[in-house]
């Protein structure tokens, strides 16, 4: 008898109709690198969200690095301590500093009430969570970013589809990521992606995912592979 109490459990589409697409796949015989099933992708989410700009990758935790190295983040990142672990590792491997300040406990996300008394002259960045796709207060972290001239980055693992004032959440901050993991409502087994309102932000995180390589080919940055 199965006593396992499920906290999550993917979605997966009818086998038949998951068939057409390894169909696909199989004809065109590209798995990987930004194939015609990832721009595809890319291209109904863009519609879906109604958001400017998209770059599907690996995973969430990527997202968040690439954000981190596309803006050329070296310092001090505030964030929050109530988060999954790959929020402040993803921080702390970009050779950032992760720097807390605590939650208000009615939304559980960031208190922007008390990031400006951890700024200090190395902080270079706010690092939000929308936890359990519950909105941080965007206005004010954007009010204390300019104040201070910081860069935002959200983490919106768990915001898909999640509005704000008429919009989509991954059009706050400079870059929003998310996940398409597998416990994900909406999932790719793995997967994530970054969002931006920036056409110069979005190609760099294009080139980063793919080995620093521009629309040429030409190696043009120090990227990785995601």
């Amino acid at each position: 008898m199965d006593r396992q109490i499920h906290v999550s459990r993917p979605f997966f589409p009818p086998l038949g109709e998951y068939e057409i697409y390894l169909e696909q796949i199989w004809k065109s015989g590209i798995v990987t690198h930004n194939g015609p099933m990832v721009q595809d992708l890319e291209k109904k989410l863009k519609e879906l969200l109604k958001v400017r700009h998209i770059a599907c990758v690996s995973n969430g935790t990527l997202a968040i690095q690439l954000a981190i190295k596309a803006l050329n983040l070296q310092g001090e990142i505030i964030t929050t301590p109530f988060t999954f672990i790959a929020t402040i590792s993803s921080v702390i491997w970009e050779k950032c500093k992760p720097v807390f300040v605590d939650i208000n406990p009615y939304t559980l996300n960031i208190d922007e009430n008390k990031i400006e008394e951890k700024i200090t002259d190395n902080t270079v960045g706010i690092l939000g969570v929308h936890v359990f796709s519950n909105p941080c207060n965007t206005d004010r972290i954007d009010e204390i970013a300019k104040k201070y001239h910081l860069k935002v980055i959200y983490d919106a693992a768990h915001a898909m589809h999640v509005e704000y004032k008429g919009k989509s959440i991954f059009e706050y901050g400079d870059i929003s990521t998310t996940s398409f993991h597998g416990t994900k409502i909406f999932n790719t087994i793995e997967g994530g992606a970054c969002f931006s309102n920036d056409v110069t932000l979005d190609g760099k995180i294009r080139e980063l995912r793919f080995f620093g390589q521009d629309v040429n080919k030409e190696i043009v940055n120090e990227g990785t592979n995601a």
